[in-house]
């Protein structure tokens, strides 16, 4: 992840950050093109296809006529986004400006898109067939467990399945962190981050490649090639639901990724010495940008558990029309249950319940979003979607904890005359050093950058500086 304090999912900033001699090995490979064309911005995409039969520089104001009158900015973005992808580089020739496409991305986005080329880009076929193939509902199913149990452990539910990688990934990656003054051991101690939530709010897409994008750097640390890793990724994205494919065509490195995403919920393995494996959604949804219904949680009529399912009261009591552990498990994490029924369950958001989350590091507006996102329709209706008396007393309740700030002080006491008190007052006042004083005990704290200033203006006035206090923390 990019940035230590969000999450990010965008695998697109990831391969503008590598260097173009990585970019053109993966370039190399005809699934890594097509994915990547996936991922483009439409305009990009419709320049990039537009160029990919051109065999010579191209003028920059011929692509500039390719878009209507207007769009200035957006083919800046659209021509930016390529050439930071090294999917295009610039050539002067006097006065005008010429594009080139990469001739290695040409090359293999061309043997994709007509089949050309010996490569095994797009996974093998197993040769022999399988004598009992899972169907279609099955993955979607195998997937939704792993995935679930994942998000489950994330949010504190207890369970038994937790390999160390996953715990691992979650630790490193910030969704999860150990209490101050304990050790990580076993990762029962882990528990989940501001991050962590605001990762919960993401679409399961985001989520998986915030993961994945997790593991290679991971993957970099382990001194396995980013290359191939990267080329695996692309490549499951490429391939068919339902079918299966052999293990026996995949490097050593990709061979050791399988256990690891058969975690995630990516990939089904009968056994682990399988010859065969196959991609779930989540895997072959990774460059289309969305997953389907199927990974949302059945009910017990066979429909699909909605999103919308929040209603909350003036009162604080709040109703989750919903059957999904993981669901109940989130918002268990702010609200304090008060009952469960079959297809619904009742809470309350109390101060503290409120306070818990805090602790934990979710923020109010991180729970006032998450409230907001899976409102009920009919909650949608009203304008502010949740009580304005809930959002305040959230905040409220937040104000609360946060009211007390420390920092670095230096106490004053004992002056040798009142004036000695006074000038120090008045310093201290006069540059906004001070933090508190006592007239009745001639004491005063000032900040710790305060006390050197006010220490050379003692020895200023007598050569010695007189007896200074000691620092020590003071709480404000």
């Amino acid at each position: 992840m990019q940035d230590s304090s969000t999450v990010s999912g965008d695998v697109g900033l990831y391969l503008e950050s590598l260097p173009l001699s990585v970019l053109d090995r993966l370039y190399a490979q005809p699934a890594t093109c097509l994915a990547i064309l996936r991922l483009l911005p439409g305009l990009a995409k419709h320049i990039i296809l537009r160029l990919l039969y051109s065999q010579s520089p191209v003028r920059e104001s011929i692509i500039d006529a390719w878009t209507q009158s207007g769009n200035g900015p957006d083919l800046k973005e659209a021509l930016d986004k390529l050439s930071h992808l090294h999917l295009i580089s610039y050539t002067n020739a006097g006065s005008r400006r010429f594009v080139t496409v990469n001739r290695t991305f040409q090359e293999n986005m061309h043997n994709a898109l007509v089949g050309g080329g010996n490569h095994t880009s797009f996974g093998v076929p197993n040769d022999t067939p399988d004598k009992h193939p899972p169907d279609i509902a099955f993955l979607d199913n195998h997937a939704k467990q792993c995935w679930e149990s994942v998000l489950h452990y994330l949010v504190g539910t207890p369970s038994d399945r937790r390999p160390r990688a996953i715990v691992k990934l979650l630790e490193k990656s910030g969704l999860m962190a150990a209490a101050s003054g304990t050790s990580v051991g076993d990762g029962s101690d882990l528990s989940i981050t501001s991050k962590g939530f605001q990762f919960l709010l993401q679409d399961v897409n985001v989520q998986i490649w915030a993961f994945l994008l997790q593991y290679l750097e991971m993957a970099e640390q382990l001194n396995m090639e980013l290359v191939e890793v990267l080329n695996f990724f692309f490549q499951l994205g490429s391939l068919e639901l339902g079918h299966d494919y052999s293990v026996e065509a995949l490097t050593p490195t990709q061979r050791h990724m399988l256990d690891d995403l058969k975690h995630l919920g990516l990939i089904y393995q009968r056994k682990k010495k399988s010859t065969r494996f196959y991609p779930t959604r989540l895997a072959t949804s990774l460059t289309s940008g969305t997953i389907s219904v199927a990974m949302s949680a059945p009910t017990r009529d066979g429909n699909y558990e909605p999103d919308n399912y929040i209603m909350v009261e003036t009162n604080y009591r709040v109703y989750a029309y919903t059957e999904s552990p993981l669901q109940i498990a989130i918002l268990s994490l702010f609200v304090a249950m008060r009952a469960r029924f079959a297809n619904m369950v009742i809470g309350m958001i109390t101060r503290d319940s409120v306070r818990d989350a805090l602790a934990k590091g979710i923020s109010a507006d991180q729970i006032i979003t998450y409230l907001s996102t899976h409102a009920h329709p009919e909650m949608r209706k009203s304008s502010p979607i949740i009580p304005s008396t809930v959002i305040d007393q959230i905040r409220l309740w937040e104000m609360e904890r946060n009211r007390l700030r420390i920092s670095r002080s230096v106490l004053y006491q004992q002056f040798a005359r009142d004036q000695e008190y006074r000038d120090v007052l008045k310093h201290a006042t006069d540059y906004g050093f001070l933090l508190w004083n006592s007239e009745k005990k001639r004491m005063l704290v000032v900040s710790a950058e305060g006390h050197e200033h006010i220490k050379s203006m003692l020895k200023s006035r007598s050569g010695t500086g007189g007896a200074l206090p000691p620092q020590h923390q003071h709480s404000q």
